[in-house]
């Protein structure tokens, strides 16, 4: 008798970036509107850009996947989150809880935590009619394989079939799906079951040949080809590389400047801002002065506080800010923005670096303490002066004290949350996610502005929207179908 395992699949890219976030994202809504208890997971992710679940934090793209698969985000769901500190080193967040740090030459420790990935899979699985799998980077790094945990080692580990996905919008795309084939040995290739090519601007028709060269190179069948999806832009970023500048809007009421920094976390708690079309969202790349004539300058979180202080400081960026200020500009840090701004941030046991202390801008009358405990939690909160509401997350490491708490911006149930100065121009706050809420959004930006700011964005619905539209968009372009049936295929174990 055999053993039968949930259907499951891979899907694999041929590097960073080429859209297999959203293409996981656009099939659990798709599977989950036919009616299939549809789970996302990913072995291992490196990003900044995580969220809160019930039991610890998870990358935020695979908590986008699970809302497109219409469940809770689960800390199974992403069991191996890597959170860059350094050029040299990561914070390990296993299964939800800080578990240590990584240095970036240590290649040989990740195949340590497989186990624990395999445990998280087995445990998602038991519940599911179907598991999406996104891979990290490209299996074709073989400098990387023996000790692999995210691509083809954790497939052939698990028994999971792999669909290998190309950008052809970046260029080479049919060398780097031929190329992929011809690195990879004869046991990793096989479990790739099928390719498609994503991004194609254009006629589709007009690469029927490329498609025919690369299944004559490689003897896998093509899913399809999936055209450009321009909403892209209108879902969460996963990670730093979709933080491009964005195109000036003519006549936009509002201008808000973002200095990108080296560490900078968390950043979809600007998305809500970059699809209002009266505001003018201008990130600021390093080599750059912030802009003049902006209303609203925003310090965004970090992953490393200090490290990114500094880097504020050798951009010049706190002379910008402090002229900002002067000429009566509005502020808002974000997490470890919010300790920025403050006089003193204190990290005495080398939490996110080497142990230090360094001043802040003295923004805000209130000091930083970073301590071992970190605090991962999703709240409800109520907007102090409008008593507009709505939903956030905590992910932070420090304890915030000072007068300025006083007159904190939020209360999160009894309690007061975040600090602002006197005239109320800067603020800070250790909630993430406050703009996705409509009311709370229109009310801050209609104090910035001294009037209100119309907007008919729904953020929340703008997001179901498209991933509807995503879901829809892949099952134009894509051999569903087929792809069910490679994932069911996994199912029959002899």
């Amino acid at each position: 008798m055999g053993t039968l395992r949930p259907p499951a699949i891979m899907i694999l890219g041929t590097g960073s970036n080429v859209g297999k976030s959203l293409v996981v994202a656009g099939l659990c809504r798709l599977f989950a509107d036919r009616g299939l208890k549809v789970r996302p997971f990913k072995p291992q992710n490196m990003s900044n850009n995580a969220a809160a679940t019930a039991a610890g934090e998870i990358g935020r793209a695979q908590a986008l996947q699970a809302r497109a698969a219409r469940i809770p985000a689960h800390v199974d769901m992403n069991p191996v989150l890597l959170k860059p500190e350094s050029e040299t080193g990561s914070q390990i967040i296993l299964q939800g809880k800080v578990a240590g740090h990584l240095a970036s030459g240590d290649f040989a420790r990740r195949g340590d935590f497989l186990p624990k990935v395999l445990e998280s899979f087995e445990r998602l699985s038991a519940d599911a009619d179907l598991v999406l799998v996104e891979g990290a980077g490209s299996p074709a790094e073989t400098n990387l394989r023996a000790r692999d945990i995210a691509n083809l080692g954790f497939a052939r580990a698990a028994g999971v079939p792999a669909v290998l996905i190309g950008d052809i919008d970046r260029g080479g795309v049919i060398a780097s799906l031929v190329g992929t084939h011809a690195v990879l040995d004869a046991a990793d290739r096989a479990m790739i079951a099928a390719f498609a090519v994503n991004r194609f601007r254009g006629e589709v028709s007009l690469f029927a040949e490329g498609v025919e060269t690369i299944r004559k190179a490689t003897g896998w069948p093509c899913l399809g080809v999936v055209p450009w999806f321009a909403d892209a832009v209108r879902l969460p970023a996963e990670d730093g590389l979709d933080l491009r500048a964005l195109a000036p809007k003519p006549g936009a009421r509002l201008k808000i400047a973002v200095p990108i920094l080296p560490g900078i976390a968390n950043f979809d708690d600007l998305d809500p801002l970059k699809l209002e079309p009266a505001i003018d969202l201008v990130l600021v790349p390093r080599g750059q002065a912030l802009p003049g004539d902006a209303d609203l300058v925003i310090l965004p979180g970090s992953k490393t506080t200090l490290r990114d202080l500094a880097a504020l400081r050798a951009q010049g960026w706190d002379i910008d800010i402090l002229a900002h200020r002067r000429r009566g500009g509005h502020i808002l840090g974000l997490c470890g923005g919010y300790q920025m701004l403050g006089r003193v941030v204190s990290d005495p046991l080398g939490l996110e670096g080497p142990p230090g202390e360094a001043p802040g801008l003295g923004l805000l009358d209130v000091a930083t303490v970073l301590e071992g405990q970190k605090t991962v939690r999703e709240v409800d909160f109520v907007q102090a002066f409008s008593a507009a509401s709505g939903r956030a997350y905590e992910i932070h490491l420090g304890r915030t004290e000072g007068a300025d708490l006083g007159r904190a911006p939020f209360r999160v149930g009894d309690r007061a949350e975040g600090a602002a100065s006197a005239d109320g121009r800067v603020q800070g706050t250790y909630l993430h996610g406050v703009f996705a809420s409509d009311t709370v959004r229109a009310a801050y930006l209609a104090a910035v502005t001294g009037a209100g700011l119309r907007s008919s964005l729904s953020y929340e619905d703008d997001v179901e929207a498209t991933l509807d539209r995503l879901a829809a968009h892949l099952a134009a372009h894509l051999d569903i179908d087929a792809l069910l049936a490679l994932a069911r295929a996994r199912a029959k174990v002899g």
